[in-house]
């Protein structure tokens, strides 16, 4: 990428700027104003236990939960560079569109006003707009779990529904996303905001999205490995889906339609069997929430 001013892999025939210099971890940055994760999830806490120096200020880009504890990114990078102030930047936020100026908004949340409005003035483009938000657990929790919501629509769409079908589960899911969220001290107006539903819509219905494109894969047939090598990219409401489901054990929410998705991925149901367990649940006041 140094040389040819081009990230080849993930994002062809769009140029690398000549102030972007790319340095090895042995490298020690001096005078950082601010740091940005951005790898895949499964690979913050290795990453961030590389990285030298000083980084007072965090944006964290990566979305999803550590698979074994369930903890959120910012709570892994946290451990990691305990003095640091950190944050996230979340939304609809399909790179491919951005790489192009498509208008794309985005939220930085972070715990102080002052922080959150550096980080927006920071990213605020003519075509990327970020808004402020104190809600640093909501946006990172919807961020995450859309994800694995992506999957469960691509497999809806790779079975031939419709969008009868897609709404109702995308719905019922953004529904358990909130429940979760709330008993986690998220604010249940992130949900309906660009970081919960505007970004549960780009990735559930975009063939640009790789949890989308995985899903629906697998709602065609295909293995969950055959699935992930033809994607060839890292989808993270895989892992997300059993973290998922860690934390609605620990947290004793009801979560019947991540579940489906994560039994799916687990190898413990067929597509088809998931949506018939969906669909002959029990009914209950539940229904009408």
């Amino acid at each position: 990428m140094q040389e040819d001013r081009v990230n080849a892999r993930y994002l062809p025939g769009f140029g690398i700027p000549g102030s972007v210099s790319f340095e090895s971890f042995d490298h020690e940055p001096r005078d950082v104003e601010m740091t940005v994760v951005a790898v895949p999830s499964s690979g913050v806490r290795q990453v961030m236990g590389s990285v030298r120096g000083i980084h007072p200020l965090v944006v964290v880009a990566s979305k999803g939960l550590e698979t074994t504890t369930g903890k959120t990114m910012c709570e892994v990078v946290g451990e990691m560079l305990p003095n640091a102030q950190i944050g996230i930047l979340s939304g609809p936020n399909l790179a491919v569109e951005i790489a192009r100026g498509i208008p794309t908004v985005a939220v930085a949340a972070f715990s102080s006003t002052e922080v959150c409005t550096r980080v927006r003035d920071a990213f605020n483009s003519p075509t990327f707009r970020v808004s402020a938000s104190l809600d640093v657990a909501g946006v990172e929790l919807a961020g995450s779990l859309k994800n694995v919501l992506a999957i469960g629509a691509g497999m809806s769409d790779g079975l031939g529904f419709g969008d009868n079908t897609k709404g109702a589960f995308l719905s019922r899911g953004l529904m358990e996303m909130a429940r979760l969220g709330l008993k986690m001290d998220a604010k249940l107006e992130t949900f309906l905001g660009p970081a919960g539903v505007g970004d549960l819509f780009a990735t559930a219905a975009s063939r640009l999205s790789r949890n989308y494109r995985l899903g629906r894969a697998l709602g065609e047939g295909k293995s969950l490995d055959q699935a992930m090598k033809e994607l060839g990219q890292v989808a993270e409401g895989v892992p997300t889906s059993a973290a998922a489901t860690l934390l609605a054990a620990r947290h004793e929410v009801d979560m019947p339609v991540f579940a489906a998705v994560y039994a799916v991925l687990n190898g413990k149901l067929e597509p088809l069997q998931a949506v018939a367990k969906l669909m002959e649940r029990s009914s209950s006041m539940g229904d009408f929430i």
